[in-house]
């Protein structure tokens, strides 16, 4: 015959009862704590199981069972689950380990047509191969697991970030020749503002080539907003293809006029042309000092024989190295000139174009802005 159950008597301090009496009225707790919790403090007011069990509505060997966990672990211990061994993982670390090798190869060293690893095929992979590499745990792998196994490495086989290499070796070298250009600007700058007028005759200009400006036509009217029923401009998805220009262009960093040409392509015939262009917008004892990358027709035998054809000091040229055309400038005008003046033009013939981006080019001389190169600046010698 079972005798009677023993009141087991179970002390609180003070900040454990007013713990308790928090958590019993909280809304945001889990609700497992909150009952153990109102468990605990209806026992400590009436040290019965049974009769805390009828109050809130539990058995009351689950009130028992929360007394003696907070007897032998704490009061606050008890409102806690105790941690549970789980079960035992089928994937051994091995198993784990040369997955993840395996996704750090491209699924086309696999013998596979795939350029990268899918997660699906990356399982495929794993339950048809896995056995012969050693982990036979692996012969029901899914994609689930293979997901999560390779998030738990921050691995993703399935993505490409791309990186640019460093092919010029001079690299630093050109780049702290180019920062000396503009340091140069920052001087002249400063001495233009104490003397209110320039020093030296000399004109610094960032050029470059803008390809493949597209001449698009619509084939059908552009329908306005309409308040109420449409906020934007509506376009027919068809066009018609015109051919496109070339935007010769340069910036001068002193004044911010921009000069321009637009063109059929780019070759050297076009950037001599250019190049004259500047020649008869300066004075002759200016000394123009040119910003530009290293294109075929920036370096061409024809654009070199025209240059030495000219005054000594008449051009000077300073290049950017490979990879580096970010460390021209009128590359940040060509991105706001494309966002403001040739994102979704619309034309119907290229001579239109043409009209477009000069009168383009003729409102920003209006207004010139004069540009100004922060980037490393102060490390320029």
């Amino acid at each position: 015959m079972a005798g009677w159950r023993q009141a087991i008597e179970l002390a609180m301090t003070d900040d454990e009862i007013a713990a308790l009496t928090a958590l019993s009225r909280s809304r945001t707790e889990p609700a497992s704590r909150v009952w153990r919790a109102q468990m605990l403090l209806s026992y400590r007011e009436n040290p019965s199981f049974c009769a805390v069990g009828h109050r809130l509505g539990v058995h009351h060997q689950t009130v028992e069972r929360c007394v003696k966990r907070a007897l032998a672990y704490g009061v606050l211990a008890a409102l806690d689950d105790r941690p549970r061994p789980g079960k035992e993982p089928t994937i051994t670390p091995e198993a784990k380990a040369w997955l993840v090798s395996l996704a750090c190869d491209k699924a086309k060293d696999h013998g596979y047509p795939h350029e990268l690893w899918t997660t699906r095929l990356l399982a495929r992979h794993a339950r048809e191969h896995g056995a012969a590499a050693g982990h036979t745990c692996l012969a029901n792998l899914v994609q689930g697991t293979v997901c999560k196994i390779l998030s738990k490495e921050e691995i993703k086989p399935h993505k490409v970030r791309y990186y640019l290499e460093n092919r010029d070796a001079e690299f630093e070298q050109k780049m702290a020749e180019v920062l000396c250009v503009y340091r140069e600007v920052e001087v002249l700058k400063k001495a233009s503002a104490r003397s209110k007028r320039w020093g030296k005759a000399v004109a610094i200009v960032s050029c470059d080539e803008k390809p493949g400006i597209q001449a698009i036509a619509t084939t059908a009217p552009d329908l306005p907003p309409k308040p109420g029923v449409h906020a934007s401009f509506a376009r027919d998805h068809e066009y018609k293809r015109h051919g496109t220009l070339s935007l010769l262009a340069g910036i001068d960093l002193l004044t911010g006029r921009v000069h321009a040409l637009v063109r059929d392509r780019h070759r050297s015939r076009e950037f001599i042309e250019f190049l004259k262009l500047l020649d008869a917008a300066y004075p002759t004892g200016t000394a123009i000092k040119l910003i530009l990358d290293n294109h075929s027709a920036h370096i061409s035998r024809e654009t070199t024989a025209w240059l030495d054809a000219q005054p000594v000091g008449r051009f000077e040229l300073t290049f950017t190295p490979k990879h580096g055309s970010w460390l021209n400038l009128i590359e940040g005008f060509f991105s706001k000139f494309a966002r403001s003046v040739l994102r979704r033009i619309r034309v119907t013939s290229k001579h239109e174009l043409k009209a477009r981006i000069m009168a383009g080019i003729d409102d920003v001389n209006r207004h010139p802005v004069i540009h100004t190169w922060s980037y490393k600046l102060a490390e320029a010698a």
